[in-house]
């Protein structure tokens, strides 16, 4: 893939509410080989290959918005390294980092993680999350559908000794995996590695009712500032997390908690989607066409579509989740990207 030469950009793009955007989140497929429950629908309809962003493109419309001014940019899915030539994406984006982009992350299930790992390291990408709500087979398994945990805790593995920085996503749910938490902390801390705990959000309909398995975070971190010592971090990586540092060890937990502690002031972040929508609130319908903007107006019809979804930017979301309601919006985490 080789970069093509864009004119000069405007400027850094700013919301009505005052912020600047910093983050760019990137869905580059919305397929996934596992099928987790509180994602998912067992039964998933994917995009037609023909409705999806290629590769040169969006790293065209990534590399546009390292112009105006953002720093860091996580490539999701789906699970991305489905996608084929994905590295080539990597490779390309990775070349910014050190020359306006800071970071270049990946966030992953790492079933595939073991052939990709050594790449990743070498394109420029030094951290990554891997999502991983069960180190218990049977539970995993059921959790996932079919996935198999040995393979991803191999990925895991593969990528320490690549000399990536692993963070374990864990999304907290209660009457399934709510009772390993604490354990899962004590093993993270075992093997050096950071652990973000996550509320279930109200993202696209699935088999079972999200509220049965809604686990406050406020409850669990009681339960594991008694389990562990943990002192309030001030450091951020750039996304919704609250860190606290545990003991005297190298990990960090941090907790995303859309639910119980809204964290959308500071929200500095928009997400595309593998067929080219922006969208600039997880929780919001309101999106651009980046993909028809590209094609049919070049940078400068690119540009126009980023400012206008900016300037539309919500200042909040509002998930809610009760027994029966309907998601906050229709489409699935893995449509959106993580």
């Amino acid at each position: 893939m080789t970069a093509a030469p864009a004119p000069s950009a405007p400027g850094a793009l700013v919301d009505g509410f005052g912020r600047t955007i910093r983050y760019l989140r990137v869905s580059v497929t919305d397929r996934c080989d596992l099928r987790c429950r509180y994602c998912m629908a067992e039964k998933m309809t994917f995009l037609p290959r023909a409705q999806v962003l290629t590769l040169d493109e969006i790293a065209i419309i990534a590399e546009r918005f390292i112009a105006r001014g953002v720093r860091k940019i996580r490539l999701t899915g789906g699970e991305p390294l489905v996608r084929r030539d994905v590295t080539d994406l990597v490779q390309r984006l990775g070349g910014h980092v050190g020359n306006g982009l800071d970071e270049l992350t990946l966030t992953t299930n790492a079933t595939r993680l073991a052939d990709h790992a050594d790449a990743l390291f070498d394109a420029g990408v030094r951290r990554i999350n891997v999502s991983l709500d069960s180190r218990d087979p049977e539970r995993f398994r059921y959790i996932t559908r079919h996935g198999d945990v040995a393979q991803v805790l191999g990925g895991i593995a593969a990528a320490q000794a690549a000399g990536l920085r692993v963070k374990i996503n864990m999304v907290a749910l209660k009457g399934l995996n709510e009772d390993e938490i604490p354990a899962m902390l004590d093993w993270c801390v075992a093997e050096g590695l950071d652990l973000t705990l996550i509320e279930t959000m109200p993202l696209g309909t699935i088999d079972e009712d999200r509220a049965d398995r809604f686990v406050p975070l406020s409850a669990v971190f009681e339960r594991l500032a008694a389990h562990r010592e943990l002192a309030r971090d001030a450091g951020s990586t750039g996304g919704p997390a609250r860190y606290w540092r545990v003991g005297d060890s190298k990990t960090r937990l941090g907790l995303i908690s859309p639910l119980t502690n809204n964290f959308c002031d500071g929200c500095n972040r928009v997400r595309l989607t593998t067929e080219g929508r922006l969208f600039s609130c997880l929780g919001h319908d309101d999106h651009a066409d980046l993909k028809t903007a590209l094609r049919t107006g070049g940078i400068a019809g690119l540009d126009a579509a980023i400012d206008a979804a900016i300037a539309a930017k919500p200042q909040a979301h509002d998930f809610r989740i009760a027994r029966g309601d309907a998601p906050a919006v229709s489409r699935h985490m893995s449509v959106t990207g993580g």
